[in-house]
């Protein structure tokens, strides 16, 4: 979705100008509020650009609330926010996976969202602590060139991807926040030992087609440069709409029920602690999953799934209810910062 790529690093700052850029910002005034009395607040915005200029466009007309957008890969923001703290002139984080947003109600860097809007989503889908609410829902997937595999010979198990078989067919963006999340389940479900002899594996049977992003890994794919990949699917079906059912040479599919390759990863937001203007910001939160908001995602070339105020997708998905993924819940993903060590260690992020 966007240009730059990477995990959020515990420990890892954003250049020192970035800092002395929001410390100026505060000095001379809050940037939350424009001439006249109009209120206004800052979204850092790590989700898919085009659905969330339409979300804050709706956003704007409802309530007359300007939105300024600062938009850039998930771990760019939450590292920025992570290195601003109270200094930060973000008002509302809105990010594309759960463990970005654990990390920072871990760093108590967000605040309680309101009752009312918790409420419109299924509890398992927001913070445990109430302090960001789920939004949308994507679902991680297989993509492979239906010239030269068959579903018969995809592999049941996210696990079986280390086997040697895979050596020069796999496709790997092993750098993408979207890839986190599986390398998080199958190191709870089966072990940090584990986990890293898979990474070491898939590596080796990635190596010449490791990719700085799913869309690349999606397109070379369909083009038939890589037999098989991991993505979230919704890279498949906005490829799909991007090129036409005519040119696609390429289909997705999920591993086995219940297997650690097959998640179901949540998008949500939070009110950052540093805000100056929380009143609007929790309105902002409160739209996104309102009937209203969850409308333009369930319309928009997000092909994710709303999961507030009973919106069901109008995109040619699977239905949602019939998914079945792996049982872990956005605390037992967490933060994600030992699985990131993984990464590293692997030298794939």
């Amino acid at each position: 979705m966007k240009a730059r790529r990477g995990m959020w690093q515990p420990g890892l700052t954003v250049p020192a100008v970035l800092v002395a850029v929001a410390l100026f910002g505060a000095a001379c005034g809050s940037p939350s509020s424009s001439g006249g009395g109009q209120t206004t607040i800052t979204l850092y915005n790590g989700q898919h650009e085009q659905t969330t200029n339409a979300l804050v466009a709706a956003f704007e007309k409802k309530t007359g609330i300007q939105v300024k957008v600062r938009n850039d890969d998930e771990s760019v923001l939450v590292n920025q926010i992570i290195t601003e703290g109270s200094a930060s002139p973000a008002d509302v984080v809105y990010a594309e996976n759960s463990p970005a947003l654990e990390l920072l109600q871990e760093k108590s860097l967000l605040v309680p969202v309101d009752a009312a809007t918790l409420a419109a989503v299924p509890s398992k889908y927001s913070s445990p602590k109430g302090e960001w609410v789920g939004v949308s829902v994507r679902s991680s997937a297989m993509v492979y060139n239906t010239d030269q595999l068959t579903p018969a010979q995809l592999p049941k198990s996210v696990m079986g991807l280390a086997d040697p078989k895979w050596k020069g067919k796999l496709g790997l963006a092993g750098g993408e926040t979207d890839f986190l999340p599986i390398v998080i389940s199958i190191e709870r479900t089966y072990g940090k030992a584990a986990a890293a002899k898979w990474l070491t594996a898939i590596k080796s049977n990635a190596e010449g087609n490791l990719y700085p992003d799913n869309e690349r890994l999606t397109s070379d794919v369909n083009q038939g440069r890589v037999a098989i990949g991991i993505i979230n699917s919704y890279y498949w079906y906005r490829q799909r709409a991007e090129v036409g059912t005519a040119s696609m040479h390429s289909a997705v599919a999920t591993f086995a029920p219940r297997d650690a390759g097959y998640l179901l990863n949540v998008s949500g937001a939070g009110v950052l602690a540093s805000s100056s203007e929380k009143t609007a910001s929790q309105k902002f939160l409160a739209f996104l999953v309102s009937a209203q908001g969850q409308e333009i995602i369930a319309k928009s070339q997000s092909y994710e799934y709303p999961i507030g105020s009973g919106v069901t997708t109008a995109q040619p998905l699977p239905p949602f209810d019939a998914l079945q993924p792996a049982p872990l819940t956005v605390a037992e993903l967490g933060d994600g910062s030992s699985a990131t060590t993984l990464l590293q260690q692997a030298q794939l992020a």
